[in-house]
């Protein structure tokens, strides 16, 4: 997945970094490549995503309807 970004003239490169950063963060790469730095069981990922689910199933029941 190839991303691009155009610097514009005049542009100050702290404002471009900052436009960049913002911009990995959001395409999700910065997490795909966290989540190939190590190596990873399939029983692990598949328990982490089981925990991830639980958890999401709790918050949801624990907020109020409105």
């Amino acid at each position: 997945m190839g991303l691009r970004m155009r610097v514009h003239d005049r542009e100050p490169i702290g404002a471009a970094l900052r436009r960049f950063k913002k911009l990995i963060e959001r395409s999700g790469m910065k997490g795909e490549l966290r989540a190939h730095e190590y190596y990873e069981k399939p029983s692990e990922a598949r328990r982490r995503q089981e925990v991830r689910r639980q958890k999401a199933i709790r918050k949801a029941a624990s907020m109020p309807k409105t």
